[in-house]
């Protein structure tokens, strides 16, 4: 590939790119979402007219135009990965790219090498789940330089806005360039096992979410059997959030059952739900915290 034909190959994507983010703030808008906070983005298919299903397939996610808009998700996959899986589907509804079908794919893949309707349905999904506003804000709350930030905190920001640390560690660095090529690579190097352990202070096989004092979504979407790390003070319904033991970072959790439960901190305006979902649940996303579900 010559000189010129690479430039041209970069504009056209960052010409996707754009239209891409900017599709995505005109759907929050629809959704009656800001343009800033962290969403549950099953939530806004909903709001959006979208079905969303959870289905037992080996595949990252497909969208059925007819007869009705409805996304399949892959109950099989992490559920950060399930989140942006959605948004995806959600993007081709957005831009009227018909019925499509999503393979397993690696997330380190780099878009230039997608067609073009994949890297404008990414693009979307990186914008809607993790828009500038709120990741230039999130940082800031916490006295961080994106630049200078350990893994743990940048773990803690992806944890925020419902995403895989990979998945926010290639947007900021690729998507918004807020951080440098060195960072990245540095970044891209820690495993979230290794995150893991390092919090806990052990090796775990189950994932983490981080919940810390800076927190502002409204919900923590979890699974069950997952682990929990919140904030010192916190006061938990331990019949679906089972007390494990203190760290300095606050205290850890095992979700033991499906469910909805609220959290707070007494005192303080800190606050949110943690919806427990059933481990690899099959059924519509809007029943997958409830023992008995339905299906339409």
């Amino acid at each position: 590939m010559t000189a010129k034909s690479m430039t041209a190959t970069s504009l056209a994507t960052q010409n996707l790119v754009m239209k891409g983010m900017q599709a995505s703030m005109a759907a929050r808008t629809k959704a009656g979402l800001d343009l800033k906070s962290p969403v549950c983005i099953f939530g806004m298919c909903e709001a959006l007219g979208v079905t969303v299903r959870f289905n037992d397939v080996n595949m990252e996610g497909m969208y059925d135009q007819k007869p009705k808009p409805r996304i399949h998700v892959s109950a099989l996959r992490p559920l950060a990965r399930r989140n942006f899986t959605c948004a995806h589907e959600l993007g081709h509804h957005v831009f009227g790219h018909g019925s499509t079908i999503d393979e397993l794919r690696d997330e380190q893949a780099q878009s230039v090498a997608r067609p073009a309707n994949e890297v404008l349905a990414d693009a979307f999904a990186s914008f809607v789940l993790m828009p500038t506003l709120g990741l230039r804000e999130a940082f800031t709350r916490r006295s961080l330089d994106p630049n200078t930030a350990s893994a743990c905190d940048i773990y803690a920001v992806s944890c925020n806005f419902g995403v895989g640390q990979a998945t926010l560690v290639n947007h900021l660095a690729y998507g918004i360039q807020m951080i440098s090529p060195a960072q990245r690579a540095a970044l891209g190097r820690i495993t979230p096992k290794a995150i893991r352990t390092e919090l806990l202070g052990e090796a775990v096989p189950e994932p983490l979410m981080i919940a810390d004092q800076y927190w502002n979504a409204p919900t923590l979407d979890t699974e069950v059997g997952a682990r929990l790390l919140l904030p010192p003070g916190v006061v938990v319904d331990t019949g679906i959030l089972m007390p494990e033991r203190d760290l300095a970072k606050g205290r850890v959790f095992r979700t033991t059952k499906p469910g909805i439960t609220r959290v707070v901190i007494p005192g303080t305006s800190w606050a949110t739900y943690v919806r427990v979902a059933r481990r690899e649940y099959v059924g519509l996303a809007r029943f997958r915290h409830l023992e008995d579900t339905a299906d339409d």
